[in-house]
Order: C-alpha cells, then structure tokens, then sequence
C-alpha cells in the first residue's frame, strides 16, 4: 500500500478529532471510487490492467509517465501485448 498525503481543512481536522473512529483514509478510498464511477472505470479493471503493465515490467513511475487516463493504461497494456516476444521476426 502506497501512502499519500492529503491536505484537509482545519475544519475536516477538527472534525475527525471529535470523530476518531472514523477511518479518513476508507473516505478518501471511497470518493476516488465515486470519481471512477463518475468517469466509468471499473476499479477492478484498472486493477488488473494495472497488474498486466507491472507484469510486462512497467514501474508504476513509468506508467504514469506514459499515460494519463484508463484508456490509456488499456493501450499500453494492448500495445505491448501486440508487440512479438524479443528475437521473434516474421520470416521465422
């Protein structure tokens, strides 16, 4: 799990000192869950996307160098699926 930082009001701080039991980090994880829905991404397809780039050894700094959107990530992904294994030619 990568830690972020995420600047809150003092208002949201104060808040959550009254409220200690609630846990800020499944309501950040909840609203970029409604953005993705909002965009029509599917977390578990970008999971897996996600999965295939670091399988086709893409850092995650190199995918997000490359890419700016899911459909983007897809086409990585696709591209280099596409790509024939390193030696391998047509004439073979």
């Amino acid at each position: 799990m990568i830690t972020r930082s995420v600047t809150i009001e003092a208002i949201h701080d104060l808040y959550l000192t009254w409220n200690d039991h609630i846990n800020a980090s499944a309501l950040y994880r909840r609203a970029l869950r409604e953005e993705m829905d909002v965009r029509d991404v599917d977390p578990d397809e970008l999971r897996d996307f996600l999965k295939q780039a670091r399988e086709q050894g893409y850092t995650r700094d190199e995918i997000a160098e490359n890419t700016n959107c899911f459909a983007d990530l897809r086409s990585l992904v696709d591209d280099e699926q596409d790509q024939p294994p390193a030696g391998d030619t047509a004439d073979d």
